[in-house]
């Protein structure tokens, strides 16, 4: 393939970037004044595309219950999306992956602060965990794994 074909392939793919990204549901994050890993987050899903309206609380656990999270899910922030909770540092891949799929679950969830994950980047080290499903019974799934 000749190299300004490439070039204008790019420009064709990057101009219709825009029009995707408006075209993600908006993404409420609650979390605690105190939580700098979280606004990272926050900025790995903004860089993804999605809108991001931030609502600091003292206290997330009324956030938390009227979500479901189940307690072994529990960390340092939540969302909501489309009726979806997303609890901790989820992979804005593994968000998209839900809102396509729709499947019959609250949410997802990672719990704790993995090293690597959005949000929790320490250099090139990370280790692996997994991205959990949760149901109204609080009933757990492993839906991705990282």
């Amino acid at each position: 393939m000749r190299p300004w074909i490439c070039v204008v392939l790019l420009a064709l793919l990057s101009a219709g970037a825009p029009a995707l990204a408006a075209d993600l549901p908006e993404v409420t994050v609650y979390k605690t004044p105190t939580c700098g890993c979280c606004g990272k987050w926050v900025e790995h899903l903004e860089a993804s595309g999605f809108p991001v309206q931030t609502k600091v609380l003292d206290d997330l656990s009324a956030v938390k219950g009227r979500n479901g999270v189940p307690y072994e899910l529990a960390s340092c922030h939540t969302a909501e999306v489309e009726g979806y909770a997303v609890e901790g540092h989820v992979p804005a891949d593994v968000i998209l992956k839900l809102l396509k799929e729709k499947p019959d679950v609250a949410g997802i969830g990672v719990p704790g602060m993995p090293l690597g994950s959005p949000g929790m980047e320490y250099g090139d080290r990370k280790e692996p965990y997994k991205v959990w499903s949760f149901d109204a019974d609080g009933k757990l799934k492993v839906y991705a794994q990282r």
